[in-house]
């Protein structure tokens, strides 16, 4: 396994289309379209969107949040946009039909010119999966028959029926593919099928929260990248695996910029092997945001 770039890490800003009851200040078309146009001004390579239709409102008041669909989200930044990339980050395929997911990726890429990035994951929200009637105990099980269900849909495979898929994604053989979450499981679909992985900060609280393994420093994620690594060399895999990390400095929790930080953090973790970097803005207000954008612009993605 080699990483997917050399040299500088590339960048995955976050639209906030997760702050539902700031109404059209961050979420109408309009915002989203402008804060998207900025990130691309800005020289940013993706935007991405997270992913909760369902969320139980004892969760919501303890911090948790709401989300707009995440692909009809970033149509909207599509729109307003000609080079950035569509990032879900993630998509809980689990929740809905395997087909449906697959049609929904495949239109978003195919109106965007092949811009989308698949980042999926198999969620940790109990109330919300017995919400949509999904159950739980599969969400592991459900994503890996999501993900060969889609798979075989991209590439224009008759279903059971003989049913097939329209239209084909435009990216060959379909978007890529990017697991998050930080357990051996993740890192198995990565290396199975995937051409990304999407690993976090972690305590050993947000951990158990979220039911994935802790990590805590740069030594957990380098000790992780070397299972992956491993992994992937078992496996006979020599193409690239890209890894987009959160920033420790800037977990996405947290309202932080601090753009020297960031350039500093990011030099460590392209030593590690990481390609791509999540980062979240503070959106006080939609200026705000398109401040930070520019800001970010000019002192992150220009210092490198």
């Amino acid at each position: 396994m080699s990483t997917a770039t050399a040299g500088p890490v590339r960048w995955s800003v976050a639209l906030p289309t997760e702050q539902v009851e700031r109404g059209a200040e961050l979420i109408s078309a309009e915002a989203v379209g402008e804060m998207a146009a900025a990130l691309e001004a800005a020289g940013v390579d993706a935007c991405h969107v997270t992913d909760h239709p369902y969320p139980p409102a004892s969760w919501v008041a303890a911090g948790g949040h709401h989300a707009l669909d995440p692909l009809i989200a970033l149509s909207f930044a599509a729109a307003a946009t000609r080079r950035l990339k569509l990032h879900t980050n993630v998509y809980i395929a689990g929740y809905r039909r395997p087909v449906l997911a697959a049609h929904g990726i495949a239109t978003l890429d195919a109106l965007s010119g092949g811009r989308v990035i698949a980042g999926l994951a198999v969620g940790y929200l109990e109330p919300e999966f017995a919400a949509l009637g999904v159950d739980y105990h599969r969400r592991g099980a459900l994503l890996d028959e999501a993900v060969a269900t889609m798979t075989a849909a991209w590439a224009g495979s008759p279903g059971p029926q003989g049913n097939l898929l329209r239209p084909a994604p435009v990216s060959r053989p379909h978007p890529p593919l990017w697991f998050g979450g930080n357990s051996a499981s993740a890192i198995r679909r990565v290396v199975e099928s995937g051409r990304g992985w999407l690993p976090f900060p972690a305590s050993q609280g947000f951990a158990k929260a979220t039911r994935t393994a802790p990590m805590e420093d740069l030594d957990d994620l380098k000790r992780a990248i070397g299972e992956l690594r491993h992994a992937a060399e078992r496996a006979g895999r020599t193409d690239p695996i890209d890894i987009c990390c959160i920033p420790f400095s800037h977990p996405h929790h947290r309202s932080v910029f601090d753009p020297r930080r960031l350039v500093e953090e990011a030099l460590q973790l392209a030593e590690l092997g990481v390609t791509w970097l999540s980062v979240r803005l503070p959106a006080p207000s939609r200026m705000g945001y398109l401040e930070n954008a520019e800001r970010f612009g000019v002192e992150v993605v220009r210092a490198r």
